[in-house]
């Protein structure tokens, strides 16, 4: 297994480092460590370079969908590894990630909901918005998922490919999600945790970026 980790970066110089060389260091059959830096304005870009990284840049933001799909473009592993660039989800937890993977599996998710949140690391709204998107994707996709908003998740590339994926914010993760799940393959959980952010702030907004997942989910499940 190749395994490619993709990480989407806006403005996390404070934390960039530590994820890429915890990335190289805690992923099995690591072929690279792809940063796509999303517009930054903090050396977010030059300093995952300095720690291994190859690094692609937008001159300006175009959002984390448009990041994730350029580095899935960019990708020569078979499997592709994607987590957060802000230091809430830990590269040690990357092999059981990977070791999900079985004949039938595409996409190996790594579910919070499952595993442990620390303490400041959800807010009770956010936490409700993604119980509440859940709960839609298993209604209208007969899933049986806890997280579905997850980004610290595995794919076969070539699932990913297939997907022709056209989400350009954080509707993202539901774009592969249910590309995937539409294919007919097997999607899979296991726990993982997550920490409170201690660098910057989450570009995230709740209101705003809840509705366009929430029709994002409903176009997929109207696409023929």
């Amino acid at each position: 297994m190749n395994v490619s980790v993709i990480l989407a970066a806006y403005n996390e110089a404070g934390t960039i480092e530590r994820v890429v060389r915890g990335c190289a260091t805690h992923t099995p059959g690591l072929c690279e460590v792809i940063v796509v830096d999303d517009g930054s304005r903090d050396g977010t870009g030059e300093l995952a370079e300095a720690a291994g990284a190859k690094v692609e840049r937008f001159a300006k933001n175009r959002g984390k969908g448009a990041a994730v799909r350029r580095g899935i473009e960019l990708a020569r592993g078979d499997v592709l590894l994607f987590l957060d660039a802000d230091g809430q989800d830990d590269p040690r937890e990357i092999p059981a990630l990977l070791g999900a993977f079985e004949p039938g599996v595409d996409m190996v998710v790594g579910s919070r909901f499952l595993g442990r949140f620390g303490e400041g690391a959800i807010t009770p709204l956010n936490r409700a918005g993604n119980q509440l998107l859940t709960g839609v994707v298993n209604a209208l996709f007969r899933a049986h998922l806890t997280d579905t908003q997850a980004g610290f998740r595995a794919v076969r590339k070539a699932a990913a490919e297939r997907a022709r994926l056209s989400a350009d914010r954080y509707d993202i993760e539901v774009d592969l999600l249910l590309s995937v799940l539409r294919s007919g393959a097997r999607v899979v959980e296991v726990p993982v945790s997550r920490a409170r952010r201690d660098y910057g702030a989450s570009s995230l907004h709740s209101f705003r970026d809840g509705t366009r997942i929430l029709l994002r989910i409903l176009r997929k499940r109207l696409e023929g």
